[in-house]
């Protein structure tokens, strides 16, 4: 049978998404052709929609639909202590533990050379203003635990050394569950030295 251009190009646009491969993006393509026009109608206009309505908030950076973010609307909120991350997303398992009342901060990335991302292309200015503007008392630097989040957690942690603040990093351990002989050596020296009082 002869190749079909028009669903070739839309598997190669659906393969632009994280972990979707070549098979799972033809299926994909083809799936659509048994869509319902109704149902294509929307897909296309929630595409939009999405590219259209969402963008950083102005202040910290997380993904809204509004001029503003709630979380940075609410009056509520601890603006005191905030959460330091890479990406809009990474806010998400702090909001559903539902016990985090401060604010956050997204640096639209992670130190990385080899791909061109400097302090001067991260949202790190905006981070010092708004540690004089909202009286930031402590930043948690909710990094990821990769060479690029270390390199970025060390590097705020000495450009704000001088603050009148509280730096401190998200500790890294055991998961709740797991059996030491399926711990990696890195995961185990962190817990350890993470260690926690009991008496």
């Amino acid at each position: 049978m002869k190749d079909l251009k028009p669903v070739e190009n839309l598997a190669d646009s659906f393969s632009l998404f994280p972990s979707i491969g070549s098979k799972t993006a033809e299926r994909m393509a083809y799936a659509l052709l048994d869509m319902d026009e109704n149902d294509v109608k929307l897909l296309i206009k929630n595409i939009e929609d999405v590219k259209e309505k969402i963008h950083p908030c102005p202040i910290c950076g997380v993904l809204t639909d509004e001029s503003v973010c709630s979380i940075c609307q609410d009056s509520s909120r601890n603006h005191e202590t905030c959460i330091v991350v890479a990406q809009s997303k990474d806010i998400l398992p702090f909001e559903k533990i539902g016990n985090f009342n401060g604010v956050f901060h997204v640096l639209g990335g992670l130190i990385n050379p080899s791909k061109n991302i400097t302090p001067e292309t991260l949202k790190i200015n905006e981070l010092a203003d708004r540690i004089k503007k909202e009286g930031i008392k402590e930043l948690i630097i909710a990094t990821n635990a990769t060479p690029e989040g270390e390199i970025t957690a060390l590097y705020l942690s000495k450009i704000f050394a001088d603050e009148n603040i509280n730096i401190t990093r998200l500790a890294y351990g055991m998961p709740i569950g797991a059996s030491f002989e399926y711990i990696d050596s890195l995961t185990l020296e962190k817990a350890l030295n993470g260690r926690t009082k009991l008496k």
